[in-house]
């Protein structure tokens, strides 16, 4: 389990990163031409491939499918846009954000299943 901590943290930092390159020129640059908007987001996407390559580079070497690498990265990423939406965009919290985490959960168990009902 300790093997896992650096993909993961490898994982939260990349989806900062996303989550900036994604929405970030909303708040930012919500008044500079949709190039500049364009070219703030695929150069701080760039950052985000130089922490999710080798994230997902090691999971696979650990064995993960790709569902598994893909279920773990939506569940980090809600756990990163929430706080960022909340925080930086001061947007109201949902319940619904509740629910749609508790699905994601329930995905987690599915993907990694096989693993869980074997330990």
């Amino acid at each position: 389990m300790t093997n896992l901590w650096f993909p993961l943290c490898l994982l939260v930092v990349s989806n900062c990163f996303m989550t900036l390159a994604w929405y970030g020129h909303l708040k930012f640059l919500h008044h500079a031409p949709v190039w500049q908007a364009i070219l703030f987001g695929w150069l701080i996407a760039l950052l985000e491939y130089a922490f999710m390559v080798p994230a997902n580079r090691f999971l696979n070497e650990q064995g993960w499918s790709l569902g598994q690498m893909k279920i773990t990265q939506e569940v980090i990423t809600l756990l990163v846009f929430v706080p960022f939406m909340l925080w930086l965009f001061k947007q109201p919290f949902k319940l619904d954000y509740l629910w749609a985490g508790l699905c994601l959960l329930g995905a987690v168990f599915f993907v990694f299943r096989s693993q869980i009902m074997s330990a």
